[in-house]
């Protein structure tokens, strides 16, 4: 965490969290994040577009390690078992728990970062399903692992930041086998001949 924490890029994530936790997000100011960080507005505009951006710097990263995954799992592995594995490796490019608990906090108070979270997710997810068709699947089952994969990972997200002692790969198996219940739960049987 310490190294994380003494980048330039992590300094300013960690201020513009701090502020907008202590005073909002809407009353917060690049220059603020900027002195906060002890850095110029400079140093901020070199890392992010905008002060929406500062909270989603990582979204970047993981997507790559994701891909990265996905295209190297073995051939003839199942689509979802190669999402799940990519993702349960994903705690190795998130920010630390605390980080993304505050983080949490902050996008539910504000429409702008709900708005700014849904793109970044949609993006995650259109670059799934890319990685995915170029192991041959069709559009429809890419799509489909991509979005049950998708929302496996938000549970096991969701649980991971709140335990401390959580160990997010066993989160994401319950999670998958969780959604495997339901789903058999909701499989109609065959329908009576009239």
């Amino acid at each position: 965490m310490a190294r994380w924490e003494g980048n330039t890029r992590g300094r300013l994530e960690r201020a513009a969290l701090d502020l907008f936790d202590e005073q909002g997000y809407d009353r917060t100011t690049v220059a603020q994040i900027a002195q906060r960080a002890n850095l110029t507005e400079r140093s901020f505009y070199r890392w992010f577009a905008d002060k929406r951006e500062v909270l989603f710097g990582g979204s970047e990263d993981l997507e790559k390690h994701l891909v990265s995954l996905i295209d190297a799992a073995p051939a003839g592995t199942a689509p979802l078992p190669v999402l799940l594995a990519a993702f349960a490796t994903a705690p190795k490019v998130f920010r630390p728990r605390e980080f993304l608990r505050k983080r949490v906090a902050v996008v539910a108070a504000n429409p702008p970062l709900q708005e700014r979270n849904l793109i970044k997710m949609a993006v995650l997810s259109e670059a799934v399903t890319a990685a995915l068709r170029r192991r041959g699947c069709d559009q429809h089952e890419a799509q489909l692992t991509a979005d049950v994969g998708m929302a496996v990972v938000r549970q096991a997200i969701e649980r991971w930041t709140a335990d401390e002692e959580a160990d997010f790969a066993r989160l994401l198996s319950a999670g998958a086998a969780e959604l495997l219940a339901i789903a058999a739960d909701g499989v109609p049987g065959p329908s009576p001949s009239a």
